[in-house]
């Protein structure tokens, strides 16, 4: 039977929390781990971000299922001289790992002013602007350097096959909320984030132009290349910016992984079906440089003259990083948009993991989907 992936179903994002919630507790995560990643996945949909919302949970399944995913983990402190700290996530579960190592980085950043921590080994953790908003709440500033080991999406400028992942660069910066609330820069280095290319192949969509390639290399709009080989060949990504984002993925997967003994993306690290991140983070005071109120004076005025700009035809605001996942927020606030498709890998996820529990779980989500 034919499914038909274009229409979409909304929630509302406390039942979407719950069930989110429930499927992993019924896995094994204690209540804790389970309500963290509920966060986390639940709000990226409300940030727009569906590539890292609940649409991963079916491959967090498989990856428990395929023992890459470890539930219950805590982290371990590997290296500590103060101001640098190295962290081994053990394959725990990213959203409650990635947690509780920025906690600890926040914490020392509290206490010396800056921490410069590697974390390594962790399963997937999420939309990376979740940790960066993790440290501005706080009063921090936070840089994140992360790659990504899975299979191979985005072939480098100048290639035509794919030889690393989407390995996101990211930068958090507080800002008072009466002056818009904190700037949060959070993008994969290459055109799209693949999670993107699964939401539109999942929607039946076209990607935008320039982001992929076909199997020989040439460009396209199919979200299909990344997924359905052409003897035994997928097409990749591009990178963003063109040499530009191929040189920062060189320097996330370099920074990420190599310098914190994590794994690089190279055939004989690659996963069966998890994901695994690493990352090297930056957090630091801004007040111990003894410029907290030039700084707030400063960014305002700068922020003030960027938007004073005469608008391009079609623009209805110059938005500021971290603008438009607050709109979206907004917006969606009573009730989460879900493909089709994606409803249906998840009943599948549930699925499963009821066939391991002797029928617990959440049940089904098109159960409690509301058509649009």
């Amino acid at each position: 039977m034919s499914i038909d992936t274009t229409t979409m179903r909304t929630i509302h994002p406390d039942k979407l929390h719950r069930w989110v919630s429930d499927l992993f507790l019924t896995a094994g995560s204690s209540a804790t781990e389970a309500r963290l990643t509920a966060d986390h996945l639940v709000l990226s949909n409300l940030s727009g971000h569906d590539s890292h919302g609940v649409g991963m949970v079916p491959r967090y399944v498989k990856a428990i299922a395929a023992g890459e995913l470890v539930l219950n983990q805590n982290v371990e402190v590997v290296t500590d001289t103060g101001g640098l700290m190295l962290i081994d996530a053990k394959r725990g579960i990213g959203q409650s790992v990635t947690h509780q190592a920025m906690a600890i980085a926040i914490q020392r950043a509290h206490q010396s002013g800056v921490c410069v921590m590697g974390l390594r080994n962790s399963h997937h953790l999420g939309r990376v602007g979740h940790w960066a908003e993790q440290a501005v709440s706080e009063g921090l500033i936070a840089i994140h350097f992360t790659n990504a080991v899975s299979q191979h999406w985005v072939a480098p400028y100048g290639g035509a096959e794919a030889r690393f992942v989407t390995n996101p660069f990211t930068v958090g910066i507080p800002r008072p909320d009466a002056d818009g609330g904190p700037i949060v820069l959070d993008f994969a280095t290459s055109a799209i984030a693949q999670g993107k290319v699964r939401v539109a192949y999942n929607a039946k969509k076209h990607t935008p132009e320039g982001a992929l390639i076909d199997h020989e290399g040439f460009p396209t709009t199919n979200p299909g290349v990344l997924f359905e080989p052409v003897n035994g060949r997928t097409g990749a990504l591009t990178t963003m910016a063109a040499h530009k984002g191929y040189a920062l993925a060189m320097v996330c997967e370099l920074l990420g992984a190599a310098l914190t003994g994590g794994p690089v993306t190279i055939p004989k690290n690659q996963p069966k079906a998890g994901v695994w991140n690493n990352m090297l983070t930056i957090v630091f005071d801004p007040a111990r440089f003894g410029t907290q109120s030039a700084f707030e004076v400063a960014t305002r005025e700068f922020v003030e003259w960027v938007q004073s700009a005469k608008l391009a035809e079609g623009f209805h605001a110059i938005l500021m990083p971290g603008d438009p996942e607050r709109q979206t927020r907004k917006a969606r606030a009573q009730a989460v948009p879900i493909d089709e498709g994606t409803i249906v890998e998840m009943d599948a996820a549930a699925a499963t993991i009821a066939a391991a529990s002797n029928g617990r779980g959440p049940g089904p989500l098109s159960a409690q989907m509301v058509q649009v």
